[in-house]
């Protein structure tokens, strides 16, 4: 790739940064490593991130930030904004680096008197930053850990591995409770399911099609199988479990994000769309089978040793669009089989001594 033209930030004087988080899940975990890199290159300054609520944890368990301000829905307006704007004035921060692409991180970070701004110059924001880097047609290609390290990288920030090697910041006691609390009795196995998507219907396998597989896997092995996800997945997780002949236990939109990574800390196997949670099992190293149709695994695949991608590579794919506007065919050619016998084979690797 291409190296990106550098306007590197200086190290010296910088004793408070701002850090502009992701706003969805799975992109706030690809960020992790610019954020390490950030605390690596400035090892004394305080790091705050600005970061939605619900995305809050990732930074909070995964990085070694010293404060997340949260971006709340009261600011989610333009005069919203400049509240928040004035709301971090008082911080004195010494510069803030956007990891997030939108001009409104740029107009915050100009509004709040943040005197290095730096960034992609995506979304027509590189006049409001001081320290504006080029987004490159080779950088959009790659994976979006490299992606935002590549950024990083051009401020000046010390290299750091792409690598997402999260579960050592688990605490076993911690997850062990959260599991106690929502999955009663004893379990053998443990698969964890995420049927939904935030970003639209494109990237969403078919619920029958879960169910079948939750079905095939409890009759080969002695597998508890849950259902995770947010509020926006609480009727399709309803219509797995509902369509299940196995018992399933539906979880979604019944536990907060720290609750759902550590259950999925305790899984054997997760099986996927392209999610955020999916993201977080990929980053704790666990057996993902992740289902990709209307997006680009190149770019968004799941990290980590034990990951496999299923996907059909048809001519409109990937299309990046919310819906399909033609036959689903990206999905609709994933078989239940070609799933449980990748699921089958993720087990039996982890318990060899099973069927």
């Amino acid at each position: 790739m291409k190296a990106i033209e550098k306007k590197q930030l200086p190290r010296a004087g910088i004793k408070k940064i701002l850090i502009r988080g992701t706003n969805w899940i799975g992109d706030a975990v690809m960020t992790l490593p610019a954020v390490a890199s950030i605390r690596a290159t400035y090892p004394e300054a305080r790091l705050a991130v600005l970061a939605k609520p619900w995305v809050a944890d990732i930074y909070g368990l995964f990085s070694d930030i010293d404060e997340i301000i949260l971006f709340e829905s009261r600011f989610d307006s333009p005069s919203g904004v400049f509240r928040l704007a004035g709301k971090l004035k008082n911080e004195n921060f010494d510069a803030a680096i956007l990891l997030q692409n939108a001009i409104e991180a740029a107009i915050i970070a100009l509004a709040a008197r943040i005197p290095l701004r730096a960034g992609y110059d995506s979304d027509a924001r590189g006049l409001l930053l001081t320290h504006s880097v080029k987004r490159t047609k080779a950088v959009k290609q790659v994976h979006q850990t490299l992606y935002y390290l590549e950024m990083v990288k051009a401020l000046g920030c010390v290299p750091v591995s792409g690598d997402l090697r999260l579960k050592d910041r688990i605490d076993p006691a911690e997850a062990r409770k959260t599991a106690g609390k929502f999955i009663p009795g004893k379990k053998d196995l443990l698969v964890g399911m995420a049927p939904g998507a935030t970003y639209g219907a494109a990237k969403r396998w078919f619920p029958d099609r879960f169910a079948k597989v939750a079905d095939k896997l409890a009759d080969h092995f002695p597998a508890r199988i849950i259902a995770l996800g947010g509020r926006n997945d609480v009727a399709t997780a309803r219509e797995i479990a509902q369509a299940a002949s196995a018992p399933l236990i539906n979880l979604a939109g019944k536990t907060t994000l720290r609750e759902a990574i550590h259950l999925i800390a305790q899984c054997d196997l997760f099986i996927s769309n392209d999610s955020g949670l999916m993201h977080i099992a990929g980053a704790l190293n666990i057996p993902t089978l992740a289902i990709f149709g209307s997006t680009n695994p190149i770019t968004t695949g799941p990290l980590g040793d034990r990951s496999v991608i299923i996907r059909k590579a048809v001519s409109c794919s990937p299309c990046l669009k919310e819906t399909c506007p033609k036959d689903f065919r990206c999905m609709a050619l994933i078989s239940v089989d070609e799933v449980f016998d990748e699921a089958r084979k993720l087990l039996s690797e982890k318990k060899g001594s099973l069927p």
